[in-house]
């Protein structure tokens, strides 16, 4: 089994389509939102440590709730579920705008809508990425998840590019009003689809739905395999929640640099993901994403040590576009070797290492940089990624040796899971 050569062609099929356009808009609203939120808790605080619990208040609920998102995405109609979660994002969105307008926001208001929104996302997450497979042919999938990326890092470009000329012009609550708008693009999107996928029952509920899913997780090392080594690289890597201080004392700037700076990661991401996109998927995806981790690190490592503005956008440019080739190739694995009625369960481990990395990792780097200063601490984090990198290839050698032509060597073993 080969991947298909062209995956934007998963965009001729409708339901797709308004759900990948959805995507593009919805997450330039939410990487503006959390441009706005980080600027914001630097200008009440100026405190690298009070920004590092951004990045906690995000990963408590997605360790907590992340798994049980995975069980709900699995369960009745997907669409639904979209729908209820993202009204449910808007109105924290909104709220976010009401106190910031009314003079009322406190960094303890921004952490508790923050950790609100994570556990909700928690949820919405696994559910549009298990909503995917049916809305597109199966000979598609892999090529609708790589534009599934393509979605994320358009939207990860426009929006805090967007936020940081809007932060200096119109302040911060109008971008949390947008935000809220781009979600309500995602609800009318859901509503407007054909397709009407409810998932059967299972018979599993509750904790048993979620060790059913871990279970098969134990039993497919390249996918824990893969998992781990993302959430260990992100939580090195990550220095997006040191950027306000990047921009105002390491490179002298203000919004405008700040906007340039959270934005070149995923300018790179995204000249990363269109080629991915247009090229051939190889045969062993597993040693590429190997090897795309360990030149993130090295960029981390070059842009820590770095005082030029320039320069400095070259190393995050290039470690987008590293992240990006890991991360269409992780979400391919994780396609071809999950089985439908577990896909949002996985889907939601994978959200949870995924997305639980790099915000552990922001927490890691704002303690670091309290200490240390930002540039030592992000530094630093990229010897971390290149040497995890080294030690979970050679720990788990299945992951360079996958081929995607017989992904699911295991397969006899995953029938007892299903009837546990």
């Amino acid at each position: 089994m080969s991947a298909p050569s062209r995956s934007w062609e998963s965009l001729r099929h409708r339901d797709f389509r308004l759900l990948w356009s959805a995507e593009v808009i919805s997450m330039a609203g939410t990487q503006l939102m959390r441009t706005a939120v980080a600027w914001q808790i630097f200008e009440l605080t100026r405190d690298p440590l009070q920004l590092g619990f951004l990045g906690l208040s995000r990963f408590v609920p997605l360790l907590i709730f992340g798994l049980w998102g995975g069980v709900l995405a699995d369960r009745g109609d997907r669409r639904m579920t979209l729908i209820r979660s993202q009204a449910i994002l808007m109105l924290l969105s909104l709220a976010l705008a009401a106190l910031t307008m009314t003079g009322l926001i406190t960094p303890l208001w921004i952490y508790a809508i923050t950790m609100l929104s994570a556990a909700v996302g928690a949820v919405g997450s696994p559910t549009r990425q298990a909503l995917i497979p049916a809305l597109v042919p199966k000979d598609l999938l892999a090529g609708a998840m790589t534009m599934g990326s393509l979605a994320f890092q358009i939207g990860a470009v426009a929006g805090p590019a967007l936020g940081g000329l809007l932060l200096a012009r119109i302040g911060v609550a109008p971008l949390y009003v947008f935000d809220a708008i781009t979600f309500l693009i995602v609800i009318g999107a859901a509503i407007a689809m054909h397709a009407r996928p409810v998932v059967p029952p299972s018979g599993q509920r509750g904790i048993e739905a979620i060790k059913q899913g871990l279970r098969f997780l134990w039993i497919t090392p390249i996918l824990l395999g893969v998992m781990g080594l993302d959430f260990i690289a992100t939580f090195w890597g990550q220095s997006n929640v040191l950027m306000p201080i990047f921009a105002q004392e390491v490179l002298g700037g203000g919004p405008a640099t700040l906007g340039l700076l959270l934005s070149a990661p995923a300018a790179g991401a995204l000249i990363g993901s269109t080629i991915m996109a247009v090229a051939r998927l190889p045969y062993r995806p597993g040693l590429g994403v190997l090897g795309a981790v360990a030149a993130y690190g090295l960029c981390i490592f070059g842009f820590g040590v770095s005082g030029s503005l320039p320069l400095s956008l070259a190393f995050l440019a290039a470690s987008g576009a590293t992240d990006s080739v890991s991360m269409v190739m992780r979400h391919t694995i994780r396609t071809m070797v999950t089985p439908d009625e577990l896909r949002g369960r996985i889907a939601a481990a994978h959200s949870t290492f995924a997305m639980g990395g790099p915000q552990l990792g922001e927490f890691e780097a704002g303690l670091v940089a309290s200490w240390i200063g930002a540039p030592a601490s992000v530094a630093i984090g990229g010897v971390g990624v290149v040497l995890s990198t080294l030690l979970i290839g050679w720990k788990v050698p299945g992951i360079a040796t996958f081929d995607s032509r017989h992904p699911n060597p295991q397969e006899p073993a995953v029938a007892p899971t299903a009837a546990d």
